[in-house]
Protein backbone atom coordinates (compact mmCIF):
# COMPACT_ATOMS: atom_id res chain seq x y z
CA UNK A 1 0.00 0.00 0.00
CA UNK A 2 2.65 2.52 1.11
CA UNK A 3 4.68 1.82 -2.52
CA UNK A 4 1.18 2.79 -4.16
CA UNK A 5 1.01 5.76 -2.38
CA UNK A 6 4.34 7.14 -3.16
CA UNK A 7 4.04 5.89 -6.98
CA UNK A 8 0.59 8.25 -7.46
CA UNK A 9 2.73 11.23 -5.41
CA UNK A 10 5.37 10.55 -7.92
CA UNK A 11 2.95 10.95 -10.87
CA UNK A 12 0.85 13.42 -9.46
CA UNK A 13 4.26 15.62 -9.06
CA UNK A 14 5.58 14.68 -12.17
CA UNK A 15 2.32 15.98 -14.26
CA UNK A 16 2.36 18.66 -12.43
CA UNK A 17 5.77 20.12 -13.53
CA UNK A 18 4.60 19.07 -16.34
CA UNK A 19 1.92 21.80 -16.60
CA UNK A 20 3.76 24.26 -15.47
CA UNK A 21 6.23 23.53 -17.61
CA UNK A 22 4.11 24.15 -20.30
CA UNK A 23 1.91 26.81 -18.94
CA UNK A 24 5.17 28.97 -18.28
CA UNK A 25 6.45 28.01 -22.30
CA UNK A 26 2.55 29.60 -22.94
CA UNK A 27 2.43 32.82 -20.57
CA UNK A 28 4.26 35.55 -22.50
CA UNK A 29 1.80 35.06 -25.48
CA UNK A 30 -0.94 35.18 -22.57
CA UNK A 31 -3.11 38.91 -23.00
CA UNK A 32 -2.54 40.75 -20.02
CA UNK A 33 -4.48 40.53 -16.89
CA UNK A 34 -7.86 43.54 -17.07
CA UNK A 35 -7.85 46.44 -14.46
CA UNK A 36 -11.51 46.30 -15.03
CA UNK A 37 -12.09 43.78 -11.56
CA UNK A 38 -9.86 46.92 -9.72
CA UNK A 39 -11.71 49.85 -10.36
CA UNK A 40 -14.64 49.55 -8.58
CA UNK A 41 -12.94 48.88 -5.58
CA UNK A 42 -10.79 50.97 -6.06
CA UNK A 43 -13.83 53.65 -6.53
CA UNK A 44 -15.47 52.22 -3.48
CA UNK A 45 -12.32 53.06 -1.05
CA UNK A 46 -11.96 56.05 -2.28
CA UNK A 47 -15.38 57.39 -1.24
CA UNK A 48 -15.23 55.02 1.71
CA UNK A 49 -12.16 57.36 3.07
CA UNK A 50 -14.08 60.93 2.01
CA UNK A 51 -17.07 59.53 3.67
CA UNK A 52 -15.15 58.62 6.78
CA UNK A 53 -13.18 61.76 7.13
CA UNK A 54 -16.49 63.74 6.41
CA UNK A 55 -17.99 62.29 9.56
CA UNK A 56 -14.54 62.46 11.43
CA UNK A 57 -14.72 66.48 10.30
CA UNK A 58 -18.67 66.86 11.58
CA UNK A 59 -18.09 65.02 14.97
CA UNK A 60 -14.93 67.69 15.57
CA UNK A 61 -16.99 70.73 14.73
CA UNK A 62 -19.84 69.37 16.86
CA UNK A 63 -17.63 68.63 19.95
CA UNK A 64 -15.85 72.21 19.61
CA UNK A 65 -19.14 73.60 19.61
CA UNK A 66 -20.26 72.02 22.53
CA UNK A 67 -17.35 73.02 24.60
CA UNK A 68 -17.31 76.80 22.62
CA UNK A 69 -20.97 77.42 21.71
CA UNK A 70 -21.32 80.51 18.81
CA UNK A 71 -17.38 80.75 18.15
CA UNK A 72 -15.41 79.96 14.59
CA UNK A 73 -14.23 75.91 14.57
CA UNK A 74 -10.71 76.47 13.75
CA UNK A 75 -9.55 73.71 11.44
CA UNK A 76 -8.68 70.46 12.48
CA UNK A 77 -5.73 69.40 12.19
CA UNK A 78 -4.34 66.13 10.54
CA UNK A 79 -4.13 62.84 11.97
CA UNK A 80 -1.62 61.59 9.62
CA UNK A 81 0.84 64.21 9.32
CA UNK A 82 3.90 64.85 11.57
CA UNK A 83 5.38 68.04 9.83
CA UNK A 84 5.51 71.68 10.66
CA UNK A 85 1.59 72.43 9.28
CA UNK A 86 0.42 76.22 9.12
CA UNK A 87 -2.53 77.65 7.40
CA UNK A 88 -2.70 80.77 5.63
CA UNK A 89 -5.75 82.40 5.71
CA UNK A 90 -7.12 84.97 4.09
CA UNK A 91 -7.71 87.72 6.80
CA UNK A 92 -4.50 87.62 7.84
CA UNK A 93 -2.96 88.98 4.21
CA UNK A 94 -3.44 92.82 3.78
CA UNK A 95 -6.24 93.50 0.96
CA UNK A 96 -5.23 96.14 -1.62
CA UNK A 97 -9.28 97.45 -1.55
CA UNK A 98 -9.48 98.87 2.06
Amino acid sequence: MTSVLWRMYANRLYTQWEKTFLWDMIEPYQRPKSFTPLVPLYVAAFYTGVIGSAITEQLYKEKYWEEHPGAAVPLMKPKFYYSTWKVERDDFLPRANQ
